[in-house]
């Protein structure tokens, strides 16, 4: 069996089981949090059809990515969780998916749904099966943790790492999604921190004006106004395709949950990163 080992354990989150549950807590806890901690709905989803949730370090990050998790906690549990994310390492395939194993993290091993992976390489002709593109990527990795604190390790997951971001692969990854989650009880999450090393002034001025796109639930414009703009988010890809995705899945709505930089968190405020957490809703 493949087993794709854990990154960041110990970099980006912690690498002891309870230290990181701890430290999820901690996030939810957080007054960038929901300010609670989740609590389980014991049914299928109902409403939540996708996700966007920063991945940079918990300390900077996983307090706005709590907002995402608990807002999905509140809705049920999928049996199938779809993760985008973009390509720092420049490995692999452009467009990659993994299609068998498992992923492990401290807290335990999440089962690749081969079904769906594969049903996706049938319904578009960009997606390859490459798991080196996964080695050593951190944008889907640092999601897995506070889904299992969540669920334990009854989920499945689809990994899909984006090397190429242009707007019609990521339309076409987008419909296959709508082919073959419709009647699945499933979430996708597109895996993004939004602007980079710019004073926090700047940062949030370019992140609204591609966060109005997302809200607006327009992939041709979100990815519009990141190239006016020069938003350097790093996952404008993967967040076209999740909201070609949701629109085709019904989704009636995105809500933006709450949006803060690493200034925010350590008082910096001269060159940040911006993070969001955003739900898609039916």
């Amino acid at each position: 069996m493949k087993i794709r080992r854990p990154t960041q354990a110990g970099a980006f989150y912690s690498a002891n089981a309870e230290s990181l549950k701890a430290q999820i807590e901690g996030c939810f806890l957080h007054e960038f949090g929901p300010g609670r901690l989740p609590v389980i709905e014991d049914r299928k989803l109902e409403k939540t059809v996708g996700l966007v949730c920063p991945h940079a370090g918990y300390m900077y990050s996983g307090a706005v990515a709590a907002n995402a998790f608990y807002e999905l906690a509140a809705d049920g549990k999928p049996d199938t969780i779809v993760l985008l994310g973009p390509n720092h390492t420049g490995y692999g395939s452009a467009l990659a998916v993994m299609n068998q194993g498992v992923w492990r993290t401290p807290l335990g091993d999440v089962e690749i749904d081969s079904e769906v992976a594969n049903e996706l390489t049938s319904e578009t002709k960009v997606l390859d099966v490459d798991e080196s593109a996964h080695k050593h990527e951190h944008s889907i990795e640092v999601q897995l943790p506070f889904l299992q604190y969540m669920y334990a390790n009854t989920f499945k997951i689809v990994p899909i790492c984006f090397q190429m971001q242009d707007i019609t692969s990521a339309e076409e990854i987008g419909n296959a999604l709508v082919e073959v989650l419709a009647e699945r009880n499933a979430v996708i999450i597109a895996s993004s921190d939004f602007t980079h090393y710019e004073p926090q002034a700047s940062a949030a001025r370019k992140d609204k004006f591609a966060l109005e796109a997302v809200l607006a639930m327009d992939a041709r414009k979100f990815m519009s106004n990141v190239e006016k703009e020069n938003v350097t988010a790093c996952g404008y890809g993967p967040i076209a395709a999740l909201i070609t995705a949701a629109k085709g899945l019904l989704a009636t709505e995105a809500k933006l949950l709450r949006y803060k930089t690493s200034g925010d968190v350590t008082g910096d405020t001269s060159s940040v990163v911006g993070y969001a957490a955003v739900t898609f809703r039916k």
